[in-house]
């Protein structure tokens, strides 16, 4: 009988979680330290970049989506000089001025880098394509918001603390449209025990062995009491 398949359903807050997931996994691999956020999703009701540096992104494809990470200056410079360090660069060598283009060409490679991890697990987990468009990175001194050119119906505010192994904050703001992906899914059958051929005839030829030993001694019995 087949098995019946089950409706899952997903909706932006997935989308948003596997975004997070592909950030963190991606720094915490390219810096050897630990990048983690919280799980928990902050509703607001816009999209800024914010000082010290921004970097943003748009998505179109499946959903339409931006997404805009804001870093501050001690943030930006430890995950730029452990990037580079990691990359065998002596620390000798890296700037300690966020402002210099050296640290935003790396934000801005490593948000790339993020952003193309995302795409696969996205792929991975809802079976989704995106586009993206070429990473912009901004110096900044103060917040200024930004948006989507097209209109979008019901778009959902969000951002997400994350932090650093030196316990630096950055944060990611996305405005996503409200989507929800209905997807069947067929249950896994059920896995039942392997049959061991090998041991089954192991087992049998054992048990015959056993038979014929048990057939010897009864048969010398009854010569025995035969006098034979």
């Amino acid at each position: 009988m087949a098995a019946k398949k089950k409706i899952v359903v997903k909706g932006t807050e997935d989308v948003l979680r596997i975004l997070c997931d592909s950030i963190a996994n991606t720094l915490s691999t390219v810096t050897s330290s630990q990048v983690t956020y919280p799980k928990t999703f902050i509703r607001t009701n816009k999209t800024c970049l914010r000082p010290d540096i921004g970097c943003f992104v748009l998505f179109e494809g499946g959903f339409t989506g931006l997404v805009a990470m804001n870093f501050k200056a001690n943030t930006a410079l430890e995950i730029y000089k452990k990037f580079n360090v990691n990359m065998g660069i002596p620390e000798s060598e890296l700037t300690n001025n966020h402002t210099s283009p050296e640290v935003a060409d790396t934000i801005g490679e490593l948000l790339n880098q993020c952003i193309g991890q995302f795409q696969i697990n996205l792929r991975k987990e809802l079976g989704l394509s995106v586009t993206q468009n070429q990473p912009r990175m901004v110096t900044l001194t103060q917040s200024m918001r930004i948006s989507l050119e097209t209109e979008i119906d019901k778009p959902q505010f969000m951002r997400v603390e994350f932090r650093t192994q030196g316990n630096n904050l950055f944060y990611l703001e996305t405005t996503f449209e409200k989507v929800e992906f209905v997807m069947e899914r067929t249950p896994k059958p059920k896995q039942t025990d392997c049959v061991d051929v090998d041991e089954l005839l192991e087992n049998k030829n054992k048990l015959q062995c056993d038979k014929k030993t048990e057939e010897n001694i009864a048969d010398e019995d009854f010569m025995k009491k035969l006098g034979l």
